[in-house]
């Protein structure tokens, strides 16, 4: 029972353990590699020598570093597609050879274990049916790759797992490979570079491509892994527990764009997707369900259930003398009729998507009566799963705006009333609650307000009209959430734009807290919050559960990494003793990025890194660009991280108040003490004077706004400065000059302070959290990635094109032994000798990179110098972002 919980998750690295997996990918890499040469020596000669050479010579300057950073860019994602498929194989062969409860991070490993912790099926069963999963795709522009760069990498991979088969005889392979080489060659003429900013449509079309080409088909596998990893023991699967959430076309902070008109687009665009989805299952049911009622003894009560189905669609006569005797076939294409009248908004259009669910559990249980088991798992179980899931939506859209603009808005319509009221005041204070109250307060004439109020306006009436989906929105999310009025704000603002429409479900307006101070005020907030009768009522209908959104970017630019997560962690604990002490429980909601210092650590062992409690079943957490299409372009590594994350989340729910995690008040002091410590180091680092000039000069912040990465600007409000910055651009461009500062800069210093004070008892404190603490184990884990990542001689080249050279070698100077100062804290506390040995494929995948991404960083320096010398303004570099483009395909991610 002593076992590190963070320790049940130690997740795969993308090819580890056993025998045949290092050997898949050196062989698909090799294949790929041979097949990327072919396609260079016709296109590039030059470039296919240098990289048959293994890339030994530098990148030339200037616009003949285009083809060679191509080529190098293409290899990159060549390299992490052909690791993902190794990485798929190698599951297949341990659940082969040893069985499913073998395979890291799986359902039946996680069955597996609760039941050699002695689990009754009652408190499994329990835990299973708390489960609430959410993951949330976000408008985040963290994406590098083009849409159709995307769907060139998928048919590669879906190349790939043909090859795996043994059946092809030496031709056909030839044939495979050919098409292989085809579409290597198409990456090579398509290139990689964005000409124009995607727009809001571009990218609702592409997040909604993740569930059309892998997530429609890989959900219902997760449930019969469920159901597979569960046993006999336990029963079905009662409920769905996953559902998508969305920010892409909901997001209105900072992004201007993003109006009412585009978030009933994107609405209206995923329910058309969904739709889509559930008519293409019906039809293919409708054509092979042809059971005869003349050979099939069908029980009574089953005739009933199915004609009900028929009699709902308005058409029965025509559907029972088109398929006589076929009753099966007859209430499929009931179904199917009205699921077609849903999407013309016909007569026998469905009320919503529960009228549909009902309909599909008749039929699936009327196939059960007359025994046919297999086809209702075939044909019918897949469908209703994909109908509870995805509904009539696919995804629910949340809404997300700053909490300025809300205060903006409310401020312009008190003045329109006649009111001088500024928001943030006392006098403030009470005029929101009192018109809350006032059951008078109605909605407002808006065309005289501006028409930054009257889209807000729009917006809200647009979130209460709901549609065909009772579920088609989440909450709507108030980022920078700084007072209880921030959030009591939107529900005011509601009943201006639609009266009180108390007939409709409660508005779910959701804190999001983000800076340090944010975090630690939280539970003030809410506890504030609760007082109130508006936010009380949607608390109920979630039946006493309260979502708190936790922001892990600007608490990390606010307070460097190690702070970041333990105000994070302490914030998690704070506010579930505040829920707690009113009967109520937490649903946390955690905006993750994909780097380490915005919270992008290994799902599994994140989750069994949170504060015992706090999960409770239910994890929302953001998916966000880059990260979207690594886990989900792939139906079969979709399956495996939806499943990580089920996985992980039963555990911690069922088993963090079991096991052990040897927490003492002696380690949340020594937390609390390194936190300080590391977050006065990162702000004598960010407030040191020209810190903001050097990271302007000494990376490519600026001239990242030229790479088309998203439709949102890379500051919230056009101020120059770090506060007005948003975290992704900040993270980027210290991972693109190899700084990487993000992910460790503090630690160093706080744990050489640490142990100034508390000398060879402090030691022994920390090497004893690193083997009992599982917050403390991830934070030096992913410190130890970071710096085995970041290059301190090649951010010294970086530092040089600083032009204030005494401020430029000053800060660089700070930056590089607080590095080396980080290294030694972390070897003195796992006890290795060097950076990353206890990550052995996680180190050998990055030092095939190495010596190509020290090319790529040297010529962009050389870029980045010449640009700045450029005297025609709007000279496009196309070089310099090729370049970026090919330091994050390298790293595999942005921010």
């Amino acid at each position: 029972m002593q076992q590190l919980l963070a320790e049940r998750f130690v997740e795969a690295e993308p090819l580890s353990g056993r025998g045949g997996d290092e050997s898949d990918a050196a062989r698909l890499r090799a294949l790929l590699f041979d097949l990327l040469r072919d396609v260079v020596s016709r296109r590039a000669a030059k470039v296919a020598e240098w990289l048959t050479t293994e890339a030994a010579g530098p990148i030339p300057e200037g616009p003949e570093a285009t083809p060679y950073l191509q080529a190098l860019n293409i290899w990159f994602q060549l390299q992490r597609i052909a690791e993902e498929n190794a990485a798929m194989r190698q599951r297949r062969r341990v659940e082969a050879e040893d069985g499913p409860e073998q395979v890291q991070g799986s359902l039946a490993c996680a069955f597996a274990d609760l039941r050699d912790h002695g689990l009754s099926p009652a408190e499994i069963d329990d835990a299973v049916s708390r489960l609430n999963l959410v993951p949330t795709m976000t408008a985040h522009p963290t994406e590098a790759k083009r849409v159709t760069i995307l769907e060139i990498h998928r048919r590669i991979y879906r190349r790939l797992v043909e090859l795996e088969t043994e059946r092809w005889t030496p031709r056909e392979r030839n044939r495979l490979h050919e098409a292989l080489r085809g579409e290597i060659d198409l990456l090579w003429l398509t290139g990689e570079l964005r000409l124009e900013r995607p727009s809001l449509a571009d990218e609702i079309a592409w997040g909604l491509q993740f569930f059309r080409n892998s997530l429609f088909d890989a959900v219902p596998q997760l449930f019969e892994r469920f159901s597979e990893a569960r046993g006999p023991a336990l029963p079905e699967l009662a409920r769905p527990c996953l559902r998508f959430h969305s920010w892409i076309g909901g997001d209105r902070d900072g992004n201007p764009n993003v109006t009412a008109e585009i978030t009933e687009f994107a609405v209206k665009s995923g329910q058309d997707a969904a739709l889509a989805c559930h008519i293409d299952g019906l039809q293919t049911a409708v054509q092979r369900l042809s059971i005869s009622c003349r050979i099939a003894s069908l029980p009574e009560e089953a005739r009933v259930a199915l004609n009900q189905v028929v009699a709902g669609s308005g058409a029965a006569a025509a559907l029972q003398s088109r398929n006589p005797n076929e009753v099966f076939r007859q209430a499929l294409s009931a179904v199917l009729l009205r699921l077609q009248a849903s999407r013309e908004a016909g007569a026998a259009a469905y009320a919503g998507p529960r009228e549909f669910v009902i309909d599909l559990a008749r039929i699936e249980t009327a196939l059960l009566a007359i025994g046919a088991e297999d086809l209702a798992r075939q044909y019918l179980r897949p469908l209703r799963w994909r109908a509870e899931v995805f509904g009539f939506r696919t995804a629910a859209l949340d809404i997300r705006q700053n909490s300025t603009v809300l205060n903006a808005v409310l401020e312009e319509i008190w003045h329109f009333q006649g009111l001088s009221i500024a928001t943030g005041t006392a006098a403030a204070a009470k005029l929101i609650r009192d018109a809350l109250a006032d059951p008078a307060t109605t909605s407002i004439e808006a065309q005289s307000l501006s028409p930054q109020a009257q889209d807000l306006l729009a917006l809200l009436r647009l979130i209460r009209s709901r549609g065909a989906d009772p579920e088609a929105f989440g909450p709507f999310i108030v980022s920078m959430t700084r007072s209880a009025e921030d959030i009591l704000a939107v529900y005011l603002l509601a009943i201006y734009a639609a009266g009180r429409c108390e007939s409709l479900p409660s508005l779910s307006v959701v804190p999001l807290f983000e800076t340090i101070e944010d975090l630690r005020a939280g539970p003030d907030i809410i506890a504030n919050l609760l007082e109130n009768s508006s936010y009380l009522a949607a608390v109920r209908e979630k039946r006493g559960s309260v979502e708190v959104m936790l922001g892990y970017s600007d608490s990390g630019k606010d307070g460097g990494f190690f702070c970041s997560t333990w105000e994070l962690h302490r914030a998690q604990r704070r506010l579930s003793a505040t829920l707690a002490a009113r009967g109520l429980r937490p649903a946390f909601f955690h905006g993750r990025g994909g780097s380490a210092s915005r919270g992008g650590a290994p799902t599994g062992r994140a989750i069994a890194a949170q504060p015992e409690g706090t999960v409770d079943g239910q994890l929302k957490l953001t998916e966000q660009g880059e990260v979207v299409s690594a886990k989900y372009a792939n139906r079969g590594t979709a399956l495996h991280n939806m499943e990580l994350l089920a996985a992980a989340v039963l555990e911690h729910t069922a088993l963090s108040t079991r096991l052990s995690r040897n927490r003492s008040p002696e380690d949340d002091e020594a937390m609390e003490a390194l936190s300080g410590m590391s977050q006065a180091a990162w702000s004598g680092l960010v407030n040191s004077p020209g810190f903001v000039r050097y990271f302007q000069q000494a990376s490519p912040v600026d001239e990242l706004s030229a790479l088309k990465l998203g439709s949102r600007p890379a500051r919230r409000h056009g101020a120059q400065s770090l506060a007005d910055l948003r975290a992704i651009p900040w993270v980027f461009a210290w991972s693109q000059n190899r700084h990487m500062l993000t992910g460790w800069y503090g630690v160093g210093t706080a744990i050489a302070d640490f142990l100034k004070v508390r000398g060879a008892a402090g030691e022994q404190r920390l090497r004893t959290m690193f083997g009992s603490s599982a917050v403390f184990r991830m934070l030096i884990d992913e410190v130890e990635k970071s710096l085995y990542q970041a290059d301190m001689p090649i951010a010294a080249g970086y530092a040089a094109l600083v032009a204030d050279r005494e401020a430029g070698e000053r800060i660089y100077a700070k930056i590089r032994d607080e590095y080396e100062q980080s290294r030694k804290a972390v070897l003195l506390i796992t006890g290795q000798t060097s950076l990353a040995s206890r990550f052995p494929q996680f180190q050998r995948r990055f030092e095939r990179l190495r010596p190509h991404l020290a090319r790529s960083n040297a010529l962009q320096i050389a870029l980045l110098r010449q640009a700045r010398n450029e005297t025609k303004p709007g000279v496009s570099h196309v070089p310099l972002l090729q370049s970026m483009n090919c330091i994050a395909a390298g790293l595999g991610w942005t921010g």
